[in-house]
């Protein structure tokens, strides 16, 4: 079956679809994107996504020229078209063809919509935990695209490259201040006795979807929570360590370089954490 994808408000085949090779996103990395997750056919917190989107696009001057019901409908389009319920969305937005910028106007921008089989990471991670490493790299707090879910992605893929090189499944970042920040592509969570943690958004950190939905049902089961300022010390201490991102949902760490996460095993708080977003998942994407 040939494969869709939403390329400036048409829909064309994956093998013919075209940017310019004078598009800002290409040449300058000026672009952001959403990650997104389809259960049953319906994009999960998809509104969330949008909001943050849009959000970002205006902090950093990038033109949207599309609605956001627009968008939505051509995300579900591309999923009825590529046939597809269980699937892995990606949203990008870029400046466009950069020779159309005028000091009196914007260009269009490009906006990209593919959607494509869901590959979910191995069951055993959530049986048994994922082993992870600390990032040589920091994050920058002076950074203008921090927070932001920008193209530009080049520093966090050579970080998780040498993840893998190691056979570990993330690098964790701490900032220049050596405050904990998050992963290349994941936010995290810290619980210590009874008590979930994880790092401001001030920090910065990105806005994470799933880290939303995880505080979000931290407070409406009582658990107690805390947005609050994390150091290397704080990540050893911690009894729990957990990951969040939209396609990983919640992953149990168990090793942070050499040492050993409690029990090496998933905990509680993850177990109780899990269940509940994945029922939280079901009602609304029913």
């Amino acid at each position: 079956m040939a494969e869709y994808v939403f390329l400036n408000g048409e829909f064309v085949r994956s093998e013919e679809a075209r940017v310019s090779v004078y598009d800002g996103g290409l040449l300058h990395g000026v672009g952001l994107f959403e990650t997104m997750r389809s259960y049953g056919g319906r994009v999960f917190r998809l509104e969330d996504h949008l909001e943050r989107l849009y959000d970002s696009a205006g902090k950093l001057h990038l033109s949207i020229s599309q609605k956001r019901q627009d968008i939505v409908g051509a995300i579900e389009d591309i999923l009825q078209k590529n046939e597809l319920e269980e699937a892995r969305v990606r949203l990008t937005v870029t400046r466009g063809d950069i020779r159309q910028v005028r000091e009196e106007e914007t260009a269009p921008g490009t906006m990209i919509i593919t959607a494509g089989q869901m590959t979910a990471y191995p069951m055993e991670l959530y049986k048994y935990g994922m082993r992870v490493i600390i990032s040589a790299y920091k994050q920058n707090p002076d950074d203008v695209t921090s927070r932001h879910k920008t193209t530009n992605y080049f520093g966090r893929l050579l970080a998780l490259q040498e993840a893998k090189q190691k056979q570990r499944g993330e690098a964790l970042w701490f900032t220049t201040t050596n405050r904990l920040a998050e992963g290349c592509v994941s936010n995290i969570f810290l619980i210590k006795d009874d008590i979930l943690m994880t790092p401001p958004l001030d920090t910065p950190v990105l806005a994470g979807i799933t880290r939303k939905v995880v505080l979000e049902m931290a407070r409406e089961n009582e658990i107690k929570c805390e947005e609050k300022e994390l150091l290397i010390k704080d990540l050893l201490d911690a009894s729990e360590i957990i990951l969040t991102n939209s396609i990983m949902e919640l992953m149990p760490v168990c090793q942070v370089e050499a040492h050993k996460v409690a029990s090496e095993r998933p905990g509680a708080v993850y177990k109780k954490l899990h269940k509940l977003y994945q029922e939280k998942v079901k009602k609304e994407c029913e």
